[in-house]
């Protein structure tokens, strides 16, 4: 019986290969303090992370325009201060080596803008082991809807059996479960085991280094 191929894998960028929470909290106080707008505490900003940015400025702007500009004001900030406030989480960048070198086909798959994604992917040196990026112009729906899945494992010609989706949101989790993807929380992003475990992923990781015997051990049962 032939091999099954190696894993699809699938990640999450902010909070899950990149260390950006900081960054993110300083875009949204700017915004938020600038504008003279209402601002919500850091935990409900903290609960969108992984949704388009849109859809978090709707919950707390009060109509369509301000929304928009917000986003205009958030985004100018982030692109300023991307490059000194977005770090890699230990490990990230070794771990990815180590899984392109078992030739796994990978994606990100984010709900941050095409071009910031492939900025941070090049400013982390990552891009390397990144085959593909799905970003939130790469889909009309948006995690936690499992689209932006479903378009990774077209691209990569995976299918869901054959692929996990790393991620540190509820909503990473609600997207790859949807997807019927294995699904795996990383503990090291913002989000608490608690709420992660709420959203039922398959597997919890507490470092990013458990990946690859994650992965080996899903491999060979997968062969058995």
């Amino acid at each position: 019986m032939p091999s099954a191929a190696p894993l699809a894998l699938l990640f999450d960028l902010d909070g899950t290969l990149a260390d950006s929470i900081a960054l993110l909290l300083a875009s949204f106080h700017h915004t938020f303090d600038s504008r003279g707008a209402a601002r919500p505490t850091d935990d409900q900003w903290i609960a969108g992370i992984g949704t388009p940015l849109i859809s978090q400025m709707r919950q707390f702007a009060r109509d369509e325009d301000e929304a928009q500009q917000m986003i205009l004001t958030y985004r100018a900030f982030q692109i300023i201060h991307h490059d000194e406030m977005l770090h890699e989480f230990e490990g990230v960048g070794e771990t990815l080596a180590i899984l392109k070198a078992r030739h796994h086909p990978t994606a990100l798959v984010t709900s941050k803008s095409n071009e910031l994604a492939h900025r941070a992917l090049d400013w982390l040196h990552l891009a390397d082991y990144v085959d593909i990026v799905v970003g939130m112009d790469s889909t009309e729906r948006h995690k936690p809807d499992p689209a932006p899945v479903f378009h990774a494992l077209q691209a990569l010609g995976a299918e869901p059996r054959g692929a996990l989706f790393l991620g540190d949101s509820p909503h990473d989790i609600a997207a790859g479960n949807a997807a019927g993807v294995i699904s795996v929380a990383a503990l090291w992003g913002p989000f608490s085991r608690t709420v992660l475990s709420e959203a039922r992923p398959n597997y919890l990781l507490e470092h990013i280094r458990q990946l690859p015997a994650l992965v080996s051990r899903l491999d060979a049962l997968r062969e058995a």
